[in-house]
């Protein structure tokens, strides 16, 4: 998680949401600590139920107050974004339940509410999962080789993605897509972008 970043966010003056994960093991153990020894000024709980599912978030946002001071990420934190979710999934066969949780954290460049930041991660989660997961899967993005020039070879991968996800509604049967685009030939590739004529 670069601070270059919020170098670039506050110079346009963009409000920047942005997870810590374990490569920024001194910045995780400092949030870890006030989440865990001192009160959110906000708190936002919401429950979504389904087939055979049940799922509840928390978010809460604390104040880093002064637990980075000293830091480099002192001028850059003004909130601390807490995540806990419990997922309750009912096995249709045994009735059993399993119940899973997890937990995240962010950090923020500005002051904000639970519903706020709880409304902005899911809404990441769903272009994480709609894009990046499908991208990872159907076109193996993760465990490319390419070191010259992988920007190209990125491009094209985002230009067919886009392709195949406009001429479908859904992105469940994407690597099948692909599959047939690639026996059907360029031309019929070319086809699912044509314009029609008016």
């Amino acid at each position: 998680m670069p601070k270059k970043a919020f170098n670039v966010a506050q110079a346009g003056n963009i409000s920047l949401i942005v997870q810590v994960k374990d490569n920024q093991p001194t910045l995780k153990q400092a949030i870890h600590h006030i989440a865990t020894s001192s009160a959110p000024y906000d708190v936002f709980r919401t429950r979504d139920r389904g087939r055979n599912r049940d799922e509840t978030r928390t978010v809460s946002v604390f104040d880093p107050a002064c637990a980075l001071a000293g830091t480099d990420w002192h001028p850059h934190v003004t909130a601390i974004i807490h995540v806990e979710r419990a997922v309750a999934t009912r096995n249709p066969e045994t009735g059993l339940l399993k119940l899973t949780h997890d937990t995240a954290f962010y950090v923020a460049n500005t002051s904000l509410t639970a519903a706020i930041a709880a409304k902005a991660i899911r809404a990441h989660w769903g272009i994480e999962n709609s894009s990046h997961y499908v991208r990872d899967v159907t076109f193996a993005e993760d465990r490319s080789r390419i070191r010259t020039n992988p920007g190209v070879i990125a491009r094209l991968r985002s230009f067919a993605f886009n392709i195949l996800m406009n001429s479908k509604a859904s992105a469940s049967t994407l690597s099948q897509d692909r599959y047939r685009a690639a026996l059907a030939g360029l031309k019929h590739l070319l086809a699912l972008i044509t314009i029609p004529k008016h």
